[in-house]
């Protein structure tokens, strides 16, 4: 529904409260969650590197060193409101893409894998794609805000964000970061769906979208071998389907209750990137189905609260607040949508990490922040409500 609609609806009755506890518990348990899992997963990985200097801790204690940093800038992001974030918002966009850009200079950005996607400063690697997703959402919130009238016109409301869409997705194919381009591209033209697109232009480019990623995977020899091995991973259980084979098992194994605590066998040089990319598979090993269903249920809490708090937003005339509030949603269901899928053979392997759960400072960094705004849009909707209240 479009945010003209929205806006036009009754105020509904409510007690405001300081906090919504069912926004904030959920993000912190995912939060701590993802600390003892990355610790779990990350034990055998950093016993065996001499990049670690063999210590079993090490990626436990960068992970909470990159978990305190994020929720200290959540507690100062949470302290701008709404007005300054908007008037931000281009000039944050500006300095995305000119990160998107460095990180693409050689002997400037940093390649791992065959992919060029970390600015190196000093201890840590700064990845600008993870905090690209936030800029976005800030910006394309303010240009759907912003073009409201106009979002019915391809020329006026769709072409401008189209062709800011197709720089980003340029220089993130050009790293490359293909999962990364389609969680921006899925959230800004979600923003600009429900910011009033015209229905046959947003059906045209899902057309157009469909086919562009079909080209894109037809043309790269390394996304098509990901989807033959997406396809039947046991047909080469030992080349291309050799992460999914040992995700599924990992999730085989763990049955109902899970293995326990610890006690995977995946995570033993088995699975690669079981920290960062196959974390799930390793949650479902150890704790089994009820620990997959307790993760994605806190996400499907923090998604619902996301679109109820744009919402409440939107029907008291804050436009511009209640769109990042679910852009932010967009962005973190999508993205989890993705993780999960991939971790149980639903979807190719796409190298995309679990919002809040997965190792990494960057994302972790962008989680928190994103975490903040929507809390901070919350806090303003609930003051507002309280002066019309009273």
């Amino acid at each position: 529904m479009s945010a003209a609609a929205f806006a036009s609806r009754r105020l509904p009755d409510a007690a405001p409260a300081e906090v919504d506890p069912l926004l904030l518990w959920p993000a912190l348990f995912l939060l701590l969650l993802g600390l003892v899992m990355v610790y779990s997963s990350s034990i055998a990985i950093a016993e065996g590197s001499k990049f670690t200097g063999y210590r079993p801790e090490y990626f436990l204690f960068r992970h909470a060193i990159f978990l305190i940093i994020g929720l200290v800038c959540g507690v100062v992001a949470f302290q701008v409101p709404l007005r300054l974030w908007q008037d931000m918002a281009p000039w944050l966009f500006l300095c995305g893409i000119a990160l998107l850009i460095a990180v693409l200079i050689p002997h400037v950005g940093r390649a791992v894998n065959g992919a060029q996607r970390w600015l190196p400063l000093g201890p840590v690697n700064l990845q600008p794609s993870e905090l690209m997703k936030l800029f976005v959402i800030l910006y394309t919130a303010d240009y759907t805000t912003r073009k409201l009238d106009a979002m019915g016109s391809f020329r006026h409301g769709f072409l401008p964000m189209a062709t800011v869409t197709l720089l980003v997705g340029f220089l993130l194919l050009r790293e490359p970061d293909f999962g990364a381009f389609v969680v921006i591209a899925a959230v800004a033209f979600g923003i600009l769906f429900l910011g009033g697109i015209n229905v046959r232009l947003f059906s045209l480019l899902a057309l157009v979208a469909t086919i562009g990623f079909t080209l894109l995977i037809t043309f790269s020899e390394y996304r098509r071998q990901r989807i033959l091995g997406f396809m039947d991973p046991w047909q080469d259980e030992l080349g291309k389907g050799y992460q999914l084979s040992h995700a599924l098992i990992a999730f085989g194994r763990g049955e109902w209750t899970g293995v326990g605590l610890g006690a995977s066998v995946e995570k033993l040089f088995y699975l690669p990137e079981a920290h960062t990319d196959f974390l799930l598979a390793v949650i479902a090993e150890e704790l089994g189905l009820f620990g997959i269903i307790a993760v994605v249920g806190l996400f499907a809490l923090l998604v619902q609260r996301a679109f109820v708090i744009g919402r409440q937003a939107l029907l008291i005339d804050r436009v511009y607040s209640g769109i990042v509030a679910q852009g932010i949603g967009i962005w973190l269901g999508f993205q989890a949508f993705i993780n999960m899928g991939v971790n149980m053979g639903l979807l190719p392997t796409k190298g995309l990490t679990l919002p809040l759960m997965s190792f990494g400072g960057s994302g972790i960094l962008a989680n928190c922040v994103a975490l903040a705004i929507l809390m901070r849009v919350d806090y303003e909707n609930r003051r507002l409500m309280r002066g019309q209240m009273a």
